[in-house]
């Protein structure tokens, strides 16, 4: 068994294995002995983060505040074909800053270095260790080789000069696209077709979003990384199990190119969740085709999407320290992620009364003209947020479906002759309701009992049910767009993932009533509507003129926590 699986498979066994191996190499006689640990979070900006680069973020940038080391933010921009761009960089900054994470000032490109690769790779040309093929890709697949065959290169045994040369042509623009690539000398009949003689660079005359066109050949990613990492001092390069296969050809790189340093790589299991599609080709599909409104809509898994939706920093951090770093790759529950946003919501948003689809409810014996105030907790979970007053009417709007003309059996709330609590001020018995033309109920009637102010009875009586209501003088309307998951499936990737789109997944509730003082809120602030679930003001669209608030998470819980 060799070290380095010898140590994985320890590690696995002791909780976080990455820490464990870390702990391992700085210790004395370690690989790293002595040396301040270093990762590096290298994003490709062709695209918005998601909830599964959040995972990785809190990783990289996670491993280095435990040791007392550094993460750098490193943009891997060597493809320009894969719609590079400013944007997306400026867009990936301000998300890991909003995440809670900083790279204090090491922020780095991938194509900073392109000069130094190609002085590198000439290096590796002059020592016998690449050389320029001319095999087209499709010539390259057919002699590939298999387990008993091994790959094929007429141009494998070409001269020194003679690649340099035909390289140094490359980089000047003299072969059109895919006419030639520079490959490294390994070993054609590896059992690891990574090192069955890998391309290191390719030609590609498409502009690139910082060189333009000065550049016409780029290196692949298995040739840049760990030149990137070694360059800027990293230890430890943290990636996902996509690249466990690909490691042979990063420790090749490292060995075999002059570097300063030759760091340690280190996969674990990426994240996958049910419900929804992490693929960034798939996410653009649907930002492109208009299958939904943009990269931040709430119903996206990028984390400009959670944002938008209410999700919290401190939300999304739980959950992804909370599903640990595993060498196996699982498929977690979108319910674990709504529960680790409910758990922190609870716990610091505001309560606020919110009548989302309402019916006008009139106490026939309260006196007209007259209001009154009660106090009401602005969170039970931290007193020192104290009260606010709330004003109380002849005329409240309800839920609409609180009342029922003929209530269904175990129907506690407002029926002819039932009594109900409403919140915070008075007990009321349903006396009956008013129906227009086409048969909707219209209005909703009861008498209110004077000594029960503040909720109570007096005489001992009990009130099974409790229900919510706000002022019709002073209510205010509301836009309440209520999110679903955006797919009808578990796994959406695993077929035709467009058509198992949900129809449902977004419904938007037009004149909704709020309290008043709602209409002040700040944008993206969170709150827990009572007995309707969690919500936050629109990023975009809301006002004070025009209240806007998407459902984040609803009250009820479904994940079911192991005992």
């Amino acid at each position: 068994m060799s070290e380095e699986v010898k140590d994985t498979d320890e590690a696995e066994n002791s909780g976080n294995f990455i820490h464990t191996m870390i702990e391992k190499d700085i210790a004395p006689g370690g690989r790293f002995a002595g040396q301040t640990v270093h990762t590096r979070f290298p994003p490709e900006p062709n695209g918005y983060l998601h909830i599964g680069h959040a995972k990785a973020i809190c990783i990289d940038f996670g491993a280095a505040e435990k040791f007392g080391g550094m993460c750098n933010l490193r943009m891997d921009d060597t493809n320009p074909s894969n719609n590079e761009s400013d944007e997306y960089v400026e867009a990936i900054k301000e998300d890991i800053k909003w995440l809670g994470f900083s790279w204090d000032g090491r922020f780095f490109y991938a194509s900073d270095y392109f000069p130094k690769m190609y002085e590198l790779a000439v290096g590796l040309i002059k020592h016998g260790l690449a050389y320029v093929c001319e095999l087209t890709p499709e010539q390259m697949r057919k002699y590939r080789g298999d387990l008993t065959h091994p790959a094929k290169s007429p141009y494998r045994n070409r001269p020194v000069e003679e690649s340099l040369d035909l390289f140094r042509r490359m980089k000047s623009g003299e072969f059109e696209d895919g006419r030639m690539t520079l490959r490294a000398k390994i070993d054609l009949s590896s059992g690891n077709f990574n090192m069955r003689d890998p391309v290191l660079y390719r030609i590609n005359r498409q502009p690139h979003h910082r060189t333009g066109t000065k550049w016409c050949i780029y290196p692949m990613y298995d040739f840049a990384h760990p030149i990137e990492d070694a360059l800027e001092g990293v230890t430890h390069s943290l990636c996902s199990l996509e690249f466990e296969d690909h490691r042979p050809l990063y420790d090749w790189v490292t060995e075999h190119v002059d570097l300063p340093s030759k760091p340690r790589q280190i996969e674990f299991a990426r994240l996958n969740i049910n419900n929804t599609v992490m693929s960034k080709r798939k996410l653009r599909e649907l930002v492109e085709k208009g299958y939904v409104s943009g990269w931040d809509d709430p119903r996206m898994p990028t984390l400009r999407g959670l944002r938008r939706r209410g999700y919290t920093p401190a939300s999304i951090r739980d959950f992804c320290e909370s599903i640990g770093v595993a060498k196996v790759n699982s498929t977690v529950d979108y319910a674990f992620l709504e529960h680790c946003l409910r758990e922190d919501l609870n716990i610091n948003a505001r309560r606020t009364m919110a009548v989302l689809n309402p019916v006008k409810l009139i106490l026939t014996n309260y006196p007209e003209g007259k209001t009154e105030y009660f106090d009401v907790e602005n969170n039970p979970e931290k007193p020192e947020e104290g009260t606010r007053r709330v004003s109380f009417s002849r005329e409240l709007w309800i839920e609409r479906e609180d009342f029922m003309e003929v209530p269904a059996k175990k129907y506690f709330r407002m029926f002819a002759g039932n009594e109900v609590r409403l919140k915070t001020a008075y007990v009321v018995k349903c006396t009956g309701c008013e129906k227009d033309k086409d048969g909707t109920i219209s209005a909703v009637y009861a008498e209110y009992d004077p000594q029960t102010r503040g909720g109570n009875t007096p005489d001992g009586r009990k009130v099974k049910s409790t229900i919510h209501w706000v002022d019709a003088k002073t209510a205010i309307d509301a836009e309440v767009r209520l999110y679903g998951r955006l797919f009808t499936v578990s796994d959406p990737e695993a077929g035709d993932y467009i058509n198992e789109l949900n129809p449902d997944s977004l419904k938007v509730l037009n004149g909704s009533k709020v309290e008043p003082w709602l209409a002040h809120a700040k944008k993206g602030e969170s709150f827990q509507f009572m007995r309707q679930g969690y919500f936050c003001t629109d990023s975009h669209d809301f006002t004070p003129e025009h209240l806007v608030f998407n459902r984040s998470v609803s009250l009820k819980d479904s994940f079911k926590k192991k005992k």
